[in-house]
């Protein structure tokens, strides 16, 4: 069951264009719902055609197929969006893959492939808005990191590269960009139990382990992500950016 995101009513962001990467399942799912429910006027970009159409059937939201990793087509797919919705006020950066690898069995294709899903499309998308934003001077754009490159998690080097790279961009992209009135910040997710941690890696021997170390004691999910990007979209977050936004119920504590 899906978390009652009327329970805080942010009426700046009524009649507003979102834009949500990745959003047909996971955190990105769960934000398109949040917008909806806030009467933003919500897009998603997603490359799974059913997954992103049972959920257009379920919140009215707008989905756009697309490929993030083919930047022409990203581009393309971002100035249909403006041009269907009248611009784009906020654009969350979700997509992303934490597949596991080990140094060993990294070649450069692979390596190349890690930054395109996780990295390179944060920069163009937020290229391509921009320009919008800018000329309507005031625009929202949040990040997605993870705080996996603060602990130095093994097993998944190219991801946490990926997301390390990411810090440095919001802060240089909420320089270059603040004096257009567009705010950047990011917000970096703990331990989050979605659909496919359960299915690929969660053991209750994990489940346990995430628990012990977190300050609070219970298990984070994607609503709890959804509820941040809210505010960092809303008018009550408008004296912040450039600044990480840690959702992780205090794990990065240990």
């Amino acid at each position: 069951m899906s978390f009652d995101y009327t329970t805080a009513q942010y009426r700046s962001l009524s009649g507003r264009s979102v834009v949500v990467t990745g959003g047909a399942s996971g955190i990105g799912e769960e934000m398109v719902r949040a917008f909806v429910a806030q009467g933003a006027r919500v897009s998603f970009i997603d490359i799974a055609k059913d997954a992103g159409d049972a959920l257009v059937a379920e919140t009215q939201a707008n989905f756009y197929t697309c490929d993030i990793t083919d930047i022409s087509a990203l581009r393309e797919v971002l100035s249909r969006i403006e041009d269907d919705h009248g611009g784009v006020d906020v654009l969350v950066n979700n997509a992303g893959k934490d597949d596991r690898h080990g140094i060993g069995e990294v070649e450069p294709d692979y390596w190349r492939r890690m930054l395109a899903l996780n990295l390179d499309h944060q920069f163009f998308a937020t290229q391509a808005v921009s320009k919008g934003m800018a000329a309507r001077g005031a625009g929202s754009i949040i990040m997605l990191g993870s705080i996996s490159w603060m602990r130095g998690r093994p097993g998944m080097v190219g991801y946490t590269t990926a997301k390390a790279a990411i810090n440095g961009m919001t802060r240089t992209l909420a320089r270059e960009l603040g004096p257009a009135g567009i705010r950047v910040n990011c917000i970096v997710p703990g331990a989050i139990l979605t659909k496919r941690q359960k299915k690929l890696w969660l053991t209750p021997e994990l489940n346990q382990q995430f628990l012990d170390l977190q300050a609070l004691k219970f298990r984070l999910d994607a609503s709890h992500v959804a509820r941040m990007a809210l505010f960092l979209a809303s008018d009550e977050s408008g004296g912040c950016t450039g600044a990480n936004f840690i959702v992780d119920a205090g794990l990065t504590q240990n």
